[in-house]
């Protein structure tokens, strides 16, 4: 799978599938998830809706993936997770890692050949962005899906996507 570090807007992204920093709640929110759930229209929120009356009535659980429609969005699907808050106190970077894996797990059941990653947890779940870059491109770096061909990692502004490339090199 080729995997790319693209600075930019996550919404903006040509993939068959968008991952979305949801909350627990799936309902929106802020920062990646408000902007999906703008974006993308009111079919998101119907489809997150529904998922809350059937299989998660108390949320979804960290690291755990589902997929809804993109609505409006310029992909097929948005496939949300819900990250970690990042803590000095415990490890919780398998949770982190697991955003990942459950996320590309879904996509490639659903026939995505390629899937757009916002740097989850990185914002305000104060995650350290080096270290989400590192659990990222773990994660992503020795993935074996079986339909998704492109992974990409979208980078909100200029310092992260600088501090991404300076990961990866030194990876």
């Amino acid at each position: 799978m080729d995997i790319e570090l693209i600075e930019g807007d996550i919404t903006a992204q040509h993939t068959d599938a968008i991952v979305n920093a949801a909350n627990s709640s799936l309902l929106g929110g802020g920062g990646v998830d408000g902007a999906i759930h703008r974006k993308g229209g009111p079919e998101i929120l119907a489809e997150t809706r529904m998922l809350r009356a059937s299989k998660y009535g108390r949320g979804l659980p960290v690291g755990q993936a589902v997929a809804t429609t993109a609505g409006r969005l310029p992909a097929r699907w948005v496939v949300h997770t819900v990250g970690p808050v990042h803590s000095t106190d415990e490890d919780r970077s398998e949770l982190l890692r697991a955003c990942y894996e459950n996320s590309l797990r879904v996509a490639d059941e659903l026939g995505a050949k390629s899937v757009a990653f916002p740097l989850i947890s990185a914002g305000v779940y104060r995650w350290p962005v080096e270290d989400a870059v590192r659990q990222a491109l773990t994660v992503l770096r020795a993935a074996e899906p079986v339909n998704l061909r492109k992974a990409a990692l979208v980078l909100y502004g200029a310092d992260t996507a600088a501090a991404a490339r300076r990961v990866a090199e030194a990876l």
